[in-house]
């Protein structure tokens, strides 16, 4: 897919297509008002105020229509300067863009608009000269978008759309837009049954079903076998913590808005917690520890909650309730570099493991102008930064910097990864800390006999249980490894009235060995059973019939394969094992 912002012509198509967009909505309705229409990675929106008026994906054909009207049309384009007062008396209706006027410079502003014809709208520009340079678009969907991102404010109507120089250069974005939709966690989720959301639930607050819970359980165990062997101690928190606890840690004054409102019950205040941090830093303090103690590791399946916006709520790749991997590492300075490889190695076995090579390391650094995000203590940040860049470059470890996106209280290693749907995002994160250990006036006594200060190192290896999760769905379009799918074997019965006895043996053999299997007993036809195996996408159907019963074996059928293998029933219940074991990946 070639890009679209960075592309000068690509910018400057699709910013004259939702130009387009715009002036077709004003023929359909009339009455419709417009905030802005910017070109973004994945091609444009607009942001509309159509009042009562509600579209659907159904009538953006309706729009598409419009719009190649107007093209075909051949309607010039003209950039019209104006005076500030000339910009407000023309758009003096509509209270969106008064608003965008009002807050330009008042010192001689020339403001440019773009006029086809009947339709006009402030832009910088710039634009094509005529409508008939934009033919090849495609309207992709409308969501909600509050005005100016503000949820206090109304919500007005978004429509995406995308603009290429050719057909040829549209209908290849068109396929990928059309893989990605088959690869999107939430589809694979509904179709596999792997979780649900409810509005009356809430919006951000999914529910795994059976299967999905299945997967969750795996990836918990996983990752805490890897965590335990390495000598992490793991714990069990409340959901809740007070006020207090938050003003604490520093929280509530750098985070609060992303919080769910505080909870006033018998004279004090309580928070769902939006992270276990402060939790762990209690935990730590219960008692006294000496050097000799240090480095101490814990670990937390931990339930978050954070408020995020309806319009950033997505799956569980990113909701209002989700499960961090957390862990808090309480180290002596000297132990800092040492740890912190750790964990990147740990980042990375476990890469090794899933087969994830597209990412990206990026040490987020604070902003120093700042001065209200971040823990004021210039030699504090100083330092940590340094920690994270020598251990990084002596690990030989490629990464970008980034101002202004540390924690309030410490620098970190975030990873991301590009999944195969939408935007890179950050899977893994190790975090260096100075500031909390200090506020919760943690202490280890050290070989003097002095009381000291320890480090921690907040560490996240699969990022949250949920992301990871909707990362691998769509990674292997639901195709999971044995290890991981929550239906591991489907068996079939050529005849239920010959062959059933034999597969409800085969059935109990492989349930008493813990592998995860169905019996498919339906009166149906075997290439309806076998299909329906397909679309599941269970890793190995077996399909027993008489030379199976006869000869006491298994014939089998991989995912996505129409080859069939026979096995004497151990040989077998032992590939099984050796793969789940393994946990090698998909097929």
């Amino acid at each position: 897919m070639k890009e679209i912002k960075s592309n000068e012509r690509l910018n400057m198509l699709n910013h004259s297509c939702a130009h387009l967009l715009a002036h077709a909505i004003k023929h359909l309705y009339p009455n419709a008002k417009y905030w802005v229409g910017p070109v973004i990675d994945t091609g444009f929106y607009y942001d509309i105020d159509l009042g009562d008026v509600t579209l659907t994906e159904e009538d953006l054909p309706k729009i598409e229509k419009e719009m190649k009207k107007i093209s075909k049309d051949n309607k010039l384009i003209k950039r019209v300067e104006l005076s500030k007062s000339e910009a407000l008396d023309m758009f003096k209706d509509d209270e969106y863009k008064i608003d965008l006027i009002s807050r330009m410079d008042e010192n001689d502003t020339i403001i440019s608009a773009y006029r086809q014809e009947d339709f006009i709208d402030l832009c910088r520009g710039p634009h094509v000269n005529s409508t008939k340079e934009i033919k090849y678009f495609h309207l992709l969907k409308v969501s909600g978008a509050y005005w100016k991102g503000d949820a206090k404010n109304k919500m007005l109507q978004r429509i995406y759309g995308v603009c290429y120089e050719n057909e040829e250069d549209l209908n290849e974005y068109m396929q990928e837009l059309e893989e990605a939709k088959q690869r999107d966690h939430r589809k694979i989720g509904k179709d596999l049954e792997i979780f649900m959301s409810d509005d009356l639930i809430g919006r951000g607050l999914p529910m795994f079903l059976p299967n999905g819970y299945i997967i969750w359980q795996e990836l918990e165990n996983y990752i805490k076998g890897k965590e335990r062997n390495l000598g992490y101690q793991h714990v069990l928190t409340p959901c809740v913590g007070t006020v207090d606890l938050y003003k604490t840690s520093g929280h509530w004054d750098h985070y609060k808005e992303n919080m769910f409102p505080a909870m006033e019950l018998e004279g004090e205040s309580f928070v769902l917690r939006p992270m276990n941090c402060p939790h762990h830093m209690m935990i730590y303090s219960n008692k006294l520890h000496s050097y000799k103690d240090l480095p101490i590791r814990i670990g937390e399946i931990a339930h978050d909650f954070r408020f995020e916006a309806s319009g950033a709520v997505k799956g569980i790749e990113r909701g209002r309730h989700f499960c961090q991997n957390d862990a808090h590492l309480f180290v002596t300075p000297e132990q800092i570099k040492s740890e912190f490889k750790n964990v990147v190695d740990l980042i990375f076995d476990v890469y090794k493991d899933f087969g994830i090579t597209d990412y990206r390391c990026v040490l987020s650094l604070r902003d120093p102008e700042d001065k209200e995000k971040y823990h004021p203590d210039d030699e504090m940040w100083n330092k940590a930064e340094n920690e994270l860049r020598e251990v990084l470059n002596e690990l030989g470890i490629e990464y970008t910097e980034e101002i202004g996106e540390a924690a309030f209280y410490g620098p970190k290693l975030d990873v991301n990864v590009k999944p195969a749907v939408g935007n890179e995002y950050t899977l893994s994160t190790c975090q260096l800390d100075f500031c909390l250990p200090a506020k919760f006036d943690l202490k280890y006594i050290d070989s003097n006999g002095e009381k000291k200060t320890p480090v921690v190192l907040h560490r996240a290896i699969l990022g949250s249980l949920d992301r990871f999760m909707a990362y691998i769905l769509e990674e292997t379009k639901g195709n999971l490894p044995l290890w991981l799918a929550p239906r591991q074997i489907n068996i079939i019965p050529v005849n239920n009235e010959y062959h059933l006895e034999y597969a409800n043996k085969i059935y109990d053999l492989l349930k008493e060995n813990n592998i995860r299997v169905e019996l498919d007993n339906r009166d149906e036809k075997l290439s309806y059973k076998m299909r329906e195996s397909v679309i599941a996408k269970i890793p190995y159907t077996l399909i027993l019939g008489d030379k199976e019963r006869d000869n006491e074996t298994i014939s089998y059928r991989l995912r996505g394969s129409n080859e069939t293998y026979n096995l004497s029933i151990d040989d077998f219940i032992n590939l099984i094992k050796s793969e789940i074991i393994n946990k090698e990946r998909s097929r």
